[in-house]
């Protein structure tokens, strides 16, 4: 902790300032600006060691006040940066105006963050420093105190920032925005945050990955959504099971259904050892109908006469349709037939199984329906795929299933 170390970095800016390759300035910052872009020193520079350890005494005794003095590291002054030429090391906070929270009004001389820093790397036996590009110019800053001291600069890595198409990042506006209720937390699903995308189901080594591919590099790159989606699905198709859902629920009745079926519903296309949904579609009345739930976007594309297959179970013809229910013939059992007649797969949930579902959408809009009974079950955090909607995160499962949309 940098608060607990101040004598650490105390007697290292009295070794600078002794050696010469370090000052006291107490020039107003406006003049020592002026002076600095034109790679001219300011008086203050060429004072002796003894007149430097002097002024320090006094910053460190209170004679100087807040903003009154600084330590500056001896640099090239015609450097062509400027930021880079004689950089403030310390400087005088009134910690009795205010108080660190940890170690009150003990020191009144803090180092800023390339002293500090630097020193630590050194000192704890940093080999190899990473971050962002911002910090090029830092590395030139302390190359100098490093070379004051006689040590070697560790090995430098810079990297530019990973953005997304269309992410949210600003952590201002981010707080803003929950400060005024437009997002609910640093969760929220329209952010791009860890915390957001963790909640929808984004997983970490799909992250990783990502950034694995991309590799350090200076310049910014800029990727899309769809970009981190084909990560995360790569790993999420493989353990992810399968699970119904329908969004808008309509009702279709079948009529004729011959006998009662049991059916049994994959997990896993793939791995049939990790078992199976099984349901019991008993037809009821003197019509033997069958009730199923299906999505409105099925119902709606649906033509009087067509066939269409409930996925694993049967195939039915369209008879008749209004605003909330379809009304249908049983046509066959066999696969073969649906597929040549080039019938449209669907998928479905037997009424009076059904389990209220709520979908929350990475937009924040929720896609209410309902989710098979299977899925009663799961436990929060599971990610699944409901077939031909998408990947989702179980957030919670009690009354009512809520759910994260993932992607597809």
């Amino acid at each position: 902790i940098q608060s607990d170390r101040l004598p650490v970095y105390y007697k290292y800016a009295e070794q600078l300032l002794r050696e010469g390759n370090a000052y006291v300035c107490v020039c107003q910052p406006e003049q020592f600006r002026k002076r600095i872009l034109k790679s001219s020193p300011c008086s203050c520079r060429d004072l002796s060691p003894e007149e430097q350890l002097e002024r320090w005494r006094l910053m460190l005794e209170g004679g100087y006040s807040e903003g009154q003095a600084v330590v500056r590291v001896k640099t090239d002054l015609m450097h062509p940066n400027p930021a880079v030429r004689d950089w403030p090391a310390l400087r005088i906070i009134d910690t009795e105006k205010y108080p660190h929270p940890r170690v009150g009004s003990k020191f009144r001389v803090w180092p800023l963050y390339n002293m500090a820093a630097g020193i630590d790397d050194h000192l704890m036996g940093v080999t190899h420093v990473i971050r962002g590009k911002e910090h090029l110019t830092n590395q030139v800053r302390q190359e100098y105190m490093y070379k004051h001291l006689g040590w070697s600069y560790p090995e430098a890595i810079h990297y530019g920032r990973l953005k997304i198409t269309g992410a949210f990042l600003s952590k201002s506006k981010i707080v803003q925005g929950m400060q005024e209720g437009v997002y609910k937390g640093w969760d929220d699903p329209r952010l791009a945050t860890f915390a957001a995308l963790r909640k929808r189901g984004i997983t970490p080594a799909a992250i990783k990955k990502m950034i694995i591919d991309v590799g350090p590099k200076t310049a910014d790159v800029t990727l899309s959504w769809e970009n981190l989606y084909a990560y995360n699905r790569k790993l999420l198709d493989p353990q992810s099971d399968r699970y119904f859902f329908v969004s808008d629920p309509v009702e279709l009745r079948v009529k004729n259904v011959p006998k009662a079926l049991t059916v049994k519903l994959p997990l896993h296309p793939e791995k049939p050892e990790r078992g199976f949904r099984e349901y019991s579609v008993t037809p009821e009345g003197d019509d033997s109908v069958a009730c199923f739930w299906i999505a409105k976007k099925d119902a709606d594309a649906a033509k009087m006469g067509e066939m269409l297959r409930l996925i694993e179970l049967f195939n039915v013809k369209i008879e008749s349709a209004t605003a909330n229910s379809l009304e249908a013939q049983f046509s066959s059992i066999a696969y073969e037939d649906a597929r040549k007649a080039k019938a449209k797969l669907i998928h479905w949930i037997l009424k009076g199984t059904e389990v209220p579902c709520q979908v929350v959408m990475p937009d924040a809009a929720v896609s209410s329906g309902f989710a098979e009974n299977a899925c009663k079950r799961l436990k929060p955090n599971t990610i699944i795929q409901f077939e031909r909607f998408g990947f989702v995160r179980i957030d919670k499962n009690d009354a009512e299933l809520v759910v994260y949309y993932t992607h597809k």
